[in-house]
């Protein structure tokens, strides 16, 4: 097939380009509700029936919208929200432990082989008063005021994300039909009849990844919790609520473990924090090997290395709507090897 590239391309290319660099800002945002949308889609169906003709798809769309938020952003807030809270907890404790010298903790000292080093190391930097403090005098303020305007940006930039995703799915659930039909129609003009089945695949594979970092979450926040409350943790319930919210994106759940177990060794429960770090490290790792895999594996048909590759390069290049695309498009990579090879000759093998 021949194409003319006539003036009509370079100024509809023009005009898509010029457009692109304008809402480059928003791609995340668009990204973020087109996932939202299309994994929320049957329960916004299901929603609509049950809604009276009379209330509008203005307002249906609204109404579920609002759902949508209270029901996923607010316990995100609020895990969120414990998490800074716990960290403060934690600062405060090593501030008054600082104040009389922090011991060496009796476990170190009987650990083999680097037992009486770390004992020595430790007895020598943290044991005195007011050793903590030493240390942060020495750190560079210019790199605590860069990391701090860092992390100021980086909070300002995702509530920008987060504000424009809620509106645009808004949008979609208003308008989503009409583009998804528009959309469906271009590919099949262009690609033919098969664009059909990727659209399919690449639906089932966003849905099977969203369920799967929900379902992930949950397990890994209610096994956790049943775990730290049987062996006595404090604040059980809120540990439970911040290992689940780290749990959406893989091995970021450890931060939560790791962060309990040092609360739980500065108050001298030396015991009990390395029976919860191996507690939480097991409940995580049976999230990550056994659930998100099987959960996953329907809608996706990828192994788990590929899964994990997808989740973890989506979320360094998009964040974390990327622990969703990022799998998707593994998954539709994948399709299009297997036709390529069965459309091979079957002499052309090796």
């Amino acid at each position: 097939m021949n194409i003319k590239f006539t003036a009509g391309w370079f100024y509809g290319a023009l005009i898509v380009g010029l457009s692109i660099w304008i809402l480059h800002s928003f791609v995340e945002s668009l990204l973020a509700a087109s996932v939202t949308a299309i994994a929320s889609w049957p329960l916004y169906g299901r929603f609509n029936s049950r809604v009276p003709p009379r209330v509008g798809r203005s307002a249906t769309a609204l109404l579920f919208t609002l759902l949508m938020v209270v029901f996923v952003l607010a316990p995100l807030v609020f895990a969120l929200g414990a998490l800074l809270t716990e960290a403060h907890e934690l600062m405060l404790g090593l501030a008054a432990a600082d104040e009389r010298g922090i011991q060496v903790p009796q476990w170190m000292e009987n650990l083999p082989l680097i037992g009486p080093w770390l004992a020595a190391r430790w007895q020598l930097d943290l044991a005195h008063p007011g050793a903590l403090v030493a240390w942060t005098r020495r750190a560079d303020a210019t790199v605590l005021l860069a990391t701090a305007q860092s992390l100021g940006q980086f909070m300002a930039r995702h509530a920008f994300i987060v504000g424009f995703t809620i509106l645009l799915l808004f949008f979609l659930y208003q308008e989503g039909e009409s583009l998804a039909a528009g959309f469906r129609r271009l590919l099949r003009h262009h690609i033919g009849e098969r664009s059909d089945g990727y659209l399919d695949l690449a639906t089932q594979a966003v849905r099977a990844s969203v369920n799967s970092m929900l379902v992930v979450a949950l397990f890994d926040g209610f096994a956790s919790g049943v775990a730290y409350a049987l062996v006595g943790v404090p604040n059980a319930c809120v540990w439970a609520a911040i290992t689940g919210l780290l749990a959406l994106v893989p091995f970021l759940g450890y931060v939560a473990v790791i962060l309990l177990t040092l609360q739980l060794a500065t108050t001298g429960a030396a015991s009990l924090s390395l029976l919860s770090f191996g507690l939480g490290c097991a409940v995580l790792f049976c999230g990550d090997k056994i659930v998100r895999p099987a959960i996953a594996s329907d809608g996706m048909r990828l192994r788990f290395v590929w899964v994990l590759l997808g989740c973890l390069g989506g979320f360094e290049v998009l964040g974390l709507v990327g622990l969703v695309v990022g799998p998707v498009v593994l998954t539709l990579v994948r399709e299009l090897w297997e036709q390529r090879v069965r459309a091979l000759p079957s002499g052309d093998g090796p």
